[in-house]
């Protein structure tokens, strides 16, 4: 189990958030002028890698605000957390072969 550290409510069991996928997508500038094939691209299309990868996670059963996650996702190890809106921590986005 994770213990995950809310930078709002300090470190709480993963059972009391929830993921949110990947952080820093940015929405489209025009999204009436997309045709299907982008917003699925858009809505589903993520990076899956195997190393460090920027998330975000909402504590839905405590204070629920949304904020990012830097974390291994071979170790699951928690590198960084930061709020929304901040740019991601220096961090070396090693990824694993």
């Amino acid at each position: 189990m994770l213990l995950i550290p809310c930078p709002y409510c300090g470190p709480r069991s993963e059972e009391e958030f929830s993921y949110g996928n990947e952080a820093h997508v940015p929405r489209p500038k025009e999204p009436e002028k997309l045709n299907d094939a982008e917003w699925a691209e858009f809505v589903f299309i993520r990076s899956n890698v195997k190393g460090v990868f920027l998330e975000r996670w909402v504590h839905s059963h405590g204070c629920r605000r949304w904020f990012n996650v830097a974390r291994d996702t071979v170790s699951y190890e928690i590198l960084a957390v930061y709020e929304t809106g901040a740019k991601p921590p220096k961090l070396e986005m090693r990824r694993a072969v």
